[in-house]
């Protein structure tokens, strides 16, 4: 049977530019972060690398505290007035970000915006769940791949800006500029959301939900496979342009290249499996793509030829593109008597401390033994994470950890 034709709405459209604009403000600093440490005094090519990759760590602390407490802010205010605050929030960060004028400051501005791109990172997800309760996998799938597109026009944008001479200051201004097109999106109200018809719900019933989530053994497994799917996304995303420039020698133009050619492996990736792969074909999915990006990680310290780096990079987008999402969907396909976007909130908790854990892991090592040794992260965290799903299949088809 073939997938249903998907259909979108207003606040489809508007997750659609929350994914882009959050990914614009994530990705910014990474591809400007060469010029960026040269002004502010901690140039990557001298041992600021592990500096660079503290950027990342400082980012995602706050992203999980803010996710803690997302879920009760959902539950008080609603999921679209939190988003639109959220999406504020990140707005100013990153502003702040742009006109700073040291690396203290810098580091405290990304954790300001670190505070709403938390929120936005637990709560637009579920949202997607709330408005497409039927295949919410091939919705969520879907609808991330905007992170992706985001990634693409940001890196492409910003290293042409960078090679004809344009400040990195003024690529930060226009990321926070983007961010407030969500944020009035999801303010200005509406009668049709139904996700923002409920009772409000107080701490205890929402600190309930997350206990009873918890206390599921089998949660665990999802929660270290997300840590990991963060962690092999993020290094590539943060350390491509980075990497492209200091070993290859080349401009701002080709780290942002390669980058763009990673992302848009992950919107092929993406948006290939919200279209074509039913809810049902999750798991074989997540495995598949575990299996091809382990093997196709272990070969960029090998290679000499920035295109053929920029073919692998895409394909290595393609397989990684459904890890994030599709590992979210299972999981609340397969803890159906808890409450999704508890799930949703806490497997974020775990991806998230994994973006900034290997990104920072990429840049000590890079520091130690240069940032090609660094890339074998990538297919620990994908093979590992491929192991857990196995692990979870094996136990559950064995009556050994059940759903609940």
């Amino acid at each position: 049977m073939h997938a249903h034709k998907m259909v979108f709405g207003r606040y489809d459209f508007a997750n659609f530019f929350c994914f882009g604009s959050y990914a614009a403000c994530s990705v910014a600093v990474p591809v400007v972060l060469v010029s960026l440490a040269q002004d502010l005094n901690f140039p990557l090519a001298e041992g600021g690398k592990g500096a660079g990759g503290a950027l990342q760590l400082g980012r995602s602390i706050p992203m999980v505290v803010a996710m803690l407490f997302c879920g009760f802010a959902a539950g008080r205010f609603g999921k679209l007035r939190s988003l639109g605050a959220a999406m504020l929030f990140m707005s100013i960060g990153i502003l702040c970000a742009a006109w700073s004028p040291g690396y203290l400051p810098l580091f405290a501005a990304i954790a300001v915006a670190g505070l709403g791109e938390g929120v936005v990172e637990g709560l637009a997800t579920p949202v997607i769940q709330d408005l497409h309760q039927d295949e919410p996998g091939r919705y969520i799938n879907f609808t991330h791949s905007f992170w992706s597109v985001g990634v693409v026009g940001t890196v492409l944008a910003a290293g042409a800006l960078l090679s004809a001479g344009v400040s990195w200051r003024w690529i930060l201004t226009g990321c926070s500029l983007f961010a407030l097109v969500p944020a009035f999106m999801y303010l200005l109200p509406s009668k049709k959301y139904g996700a923002e018809r409920h009772q409000k719900l107080s701490f205890g019933t929402v600190f309930g939900h997350a206990v009873d989530v918890m206390g599921l053994k089998r949660f665990w497994l999802f929660f270290a496979a997300m840590f990991l799917a963060g962690g092999g996304e993020f290094c590539l995303t943060f350390w491509v342009a980075s990497f492209i420039q200091l070993d290859y020698g080349a401009d701002a133009w080709m780290g942002g290249l390669g980058t763009a050619f990673f992302a848009g492996g992950m919107i092929v990736g993406r948006m290939g499996s919200g279209m074509l792969v039913r809810q049902s074909r999750l798991l074989q999915l997540i495995l598949l793509c575990s299996v091809i990006g382990t093997v196709l990680g272990l070969f960029p310290p090998f290679l000499s030829s920035v295109w053929i780096l920029f073919v692998l990079l895409f394909f290595l987008g393609i397989v990684t593109g459904p890890f994030w999402p599709s590992i979210q969907s299972y999981c609340v396909d397969r803890l159906k008597d808890s409450d999704s976007t508890m799930i949703y909130i806490l497997l974020s908790c775990a991806g998230v401390p994994g973006c900034g854990f290997f990104a920072c892991m990429m840049g000590v090592v890079g520091d130690s033994w240069g940032l090609r040794d660094s890339f074998y992260l990538v297919p620990f965290c994908y093979g590992g994470l491929g192991l857990l799903l196995l692990l979870d299949a094996w136990l559950h088809r064995s009556k050994r950890l059940p759903s609940a």
